[in-house]
């Protein structure tokens, strides 16, 4: 199932400040834990038993943008994810289960 939720970055968020004066982006660390959240949120799942298999960062995300954060969970427990401003493409990756050893 495909789910997707929309999040606009706050203008006055704390991580502009120094991340770039004059040119203000995103930095991935933050749009990353947002969207695990709301993954988490929307899901129910419980993260800490997730990695992190792959994140791609494509493009900046800037302040007062409106993202939305599509996931999907397959039959094996795999998270995939984008975050995307429109039609372009911020960020993607996917996250995977611990297994039990």
């Amino acid at each position: 199932m495909k789910k997707a939720t929309r999040w606009t970055i706050p203008a006055d968020h704390p991580a502009f400040a120094g991340h770039f004066p004059g040119t203000p982006i995103l930095p991935g660390v933050v749009l990353l834990d947002v969207a695990l959240q709301i993954i988490s949120d929307t899901s129910g799942i419980v993260l800490d038993r997730c990695t992190i298999s792959t994140v791609k960062f494509l493009s900046p995300a800037v302040p007062g943008e409106e993202i939305v954060i599509r996931h999907t969970i397959s039959v094996s427990g795999t998270i995939l994810f984008d975050i995307m401003a429109g039609i372009r493409k911020i960020a993607s990756g996917s996250i995977v289960p611990i297994s039990k050893v």
